[in-house]
């Protein structure tokens, strides 16, 4: 008898294919990814993750829940470290918010690719 708990369950209003199809969540991890160096990739993730959502099964919309909120979290650290800038902490902290969105762009994909839900998309660190 197999584990309900490791596999995810199937939407029958999704097609069979679809259902664990992990190339765009996958794509979504690697703009986050590139997101600590350019930040424009993050948004078209974040972009991509708001349109995928509403279709996917429940196992692949925590992985899009827990994108797009790593989107904004990214987003609120980066405007505080630049408006601290001038106080010299900004830089620091910009570095720090650099590693993070790396950091859960890999637990995130890591997770994916074992075909498990996102286990916490709503936490601040992982």
């Amino acid at each position: 008898m197999s584990d309900p708990v490791s596999e995810p369950t199937l939407d029958p209003a999704v097609p069979p294919r679809l259902q664990d199809d992990k190339t765009l969540p996958g794509v979504v991890y690697a703009l986050h990814i590139a997101g600590a160096v350019t930040g424009v990739t993050c948004l078209i993730g974040a972009i991509i993750a708001y349109i995928s959502r509403k279709d996917a099964p429940e196992w692949l919309a925590s992985h899009y829940e827990f994108q797009i909120r790593t989107f904004w979290l990214a987003l609120l650290f980066s405007v505080v470290s630049i408006i601290l800038t001038p106080v010299g902490i900004g830089v620091v902290a910009l570095v720090a918010t650099g590693v993070w969105l790396v950091v859960r762009g890999v637990v995130g994909l890591s997770v994916l690719l074992k075909g498990q839900p996102y286990p916490t998309p709503k936490n601040w660190m992982l």
